[in-house]
């Protein structure tokens, strides 16, 4: 382990005058997902066609389950009188069609630019509707895409959802979990883990089965599972709060707003990706629940030092180029240095100001090479950065296959979104049932492209 202070490389973004192609997708994107994961609700944008259209063909190609995103519909005469008459006649349609229990409305670009005030249009759809039965619950989020990204939008929502609808109260014993943007098997994974240290958590979103559910002889309009409105009403009085996030602090969140109104505690930790990550989340839940480790995830743990340990020689100084969500990035980046693999290159198309500090953290006292961090980033920043570097693999998203293939390397798909194979919303990040799940995958990737460059390859190790 290196004595030395860490140091930081700072180099010159490649010259560009345009996004060519961004390294992030739309902020009512990730609105929308963040409504997904909740009991009854229907997305819905407040906006042209062609966004709902985008956004559900985009989140199927991940997700392979069906998801209905409602949309205002507005036209080029409705940018120039407005889109309130829209919204209330969608919104009554939407309430009648699919009889939902929530209703998440968010903007786009469009409705910003034109100035919409989607809170006015809902208190008028209110006075108008006073008296009207089986009327679904409303919540608004601001989510112009030229402001940020997929994944301000899906906190953005989260922050909403808290600030509309949770209420104060006598405390309870429930512990709040607000884990980010995780794939649904992650989210069943946590479900499991308070369970076992016996606390009762509220999770939210819970994609852990409205988009990852069960084959069914009918369809339905709106699937089951997600996060009960009781719950999310109730999240104010709950004893404390463990949220995802080491970058979020430039953003007020869901667990900065239940502080705030409801003095709930707030825990704000990293992403548990790797050992080290999950040692700090588990060690939170064991000062919570009052127990010890339960032996099974104790068990998990030692099982995932001996794979280090066993497949070492293959990983240890390989060169990797990490990107995508900036808290996922942080995660990826701690695992993989515990691992022996060097990160050369942590980029996201996020903008928090906070990724090198949290990646130094994860990685400073190990590494004797800093990685070179960038936010705001774009993939043809970055393929042009990595051709210049000498690298073993790459770790994202499908987005990345273009320069993984170009530079015939593996690429490490997790995160979102993975469109290019099937599978990607059971794909674990978290814990150590999901490190020791991506420590086979890369190890794998390593050794097999061994073998494809041999002339003779090898099949006994």
């Amino acid at each position: 382990m290196s004595t030395n202070p860490p140091t930081f490389k700072k180099t010159k973004k490649p010259n560009a005058i345009s996004t060519t192609n961004a390294c992030k997708l739309c902020k009512p994107l990730g609105a929308c997902l963040a409504f997904k994961g909740i009991e009854g609700a229907v997305p819905y944008l407040h906006g042209s066609q062609g966004c709902a259209t985008y956004m559900r063909r985009y989140i199927i190609s991940h997700y392979n389950e069906p998801i209905d995103i409602a949309s205002s519909s507005l036209s080029e005469k409705h940018a120039v009188y407005g889109g309130g008459p829209n919204l209330k006649l969608g919104l009554t349609n939407v309430a009648a069609k699919y009889r939902p229990a929530l209703i998440g409305i968010a903007t786009t670009c469009l409705t910003e630019t034109i100035g919409d005030d989607v809170a006015m249009y809902l208190r008028q759809y209110a006075e108008d509707t006073k008296g009207s039965v089986g009327l679904p619950t409303f919540v608004n989020v601001s989510t112009p895409s030229y402001s940020g990204t997929h994944m301000e939008g899906f906190h953005a929502a989260i922050r909403e959802v808290v600030a509309q609808l949770s209420e104060g109260g006598p405390r309870s014993e429930t512990v709040n979990v607000l884990p980010g943007f995780v794939s649904s098997a992650d989210f069943r994974l946590l479900h499991e883990i308070m369970a076992d240290f016996g606390l009762d958590a509220t999770l939210l979103p819970d994609l852990s089965e409205t988009m990852d559910g069960p084959a069914l002889l009918e369809y339905e309009k709106i699937q089951q599972g997600g996060t009960p409105l009781a719950d999310i009403k109730a999240m104010g009085r709950a004893r404390a709060t463990i949220e995802f996030g080491p970058t979020l602090g430039a953003m007020r969140t869901g667990g900065d707003v239940l502080a705030e109104k409801f003095a709930t505690p707030l825990h704000r930790i990293g992403m548990p990706v790797g050992i080290r990550e999950t040692d700090v989340f588990f060690h939170l839940l064991e000062e919570l629940s009052g127990r010890p480790m339960p032996e099974k995830y104790a068990k998990q743990r030692g099982r995932l030092v001996d794979a280090y340990v066993d497949g070492h020689k293959y990983v240890f100084g390989k060169r990797a180029v990490i990107y995508g969500e900036e808290d996922l990035v942080v995660g990826l980046s701690s695992f993989l240095t515990e691992i022996g693999v060097q990160p050369v290159l942590c980029a996201s198309g996020s903008t928090s100001g906070r990724l090198t500090e949290a990646i130094a953290r994860v990685t400073g006292d190990t590494l004797a090479e800093q990685p070179q961090v960038f936010e705001g980033m774009d993939f043809y920043e970055i393929d042009e950065m990595a051709a210049q570097m000498d690298i073993d693999l790459v770790v994202g998203h499908s987005k990345g296959y273009p320069l993984a293939k170009k530079l015939n390397i593996p690429l490490i798909r997790v995160g979102f979104p993975i469109h290019d194979r099937i599978g990607g919303q059971r794909i674990l990040h978290l814990g150590y049932s999901g490190a020791q799940q991506l420590f086979d995958t890369v190890t794998n990737a390593l050794i097999e492209k061994k073998q494809n460059d041999s002339p003779v390859g090898y099949f006994y190790m």
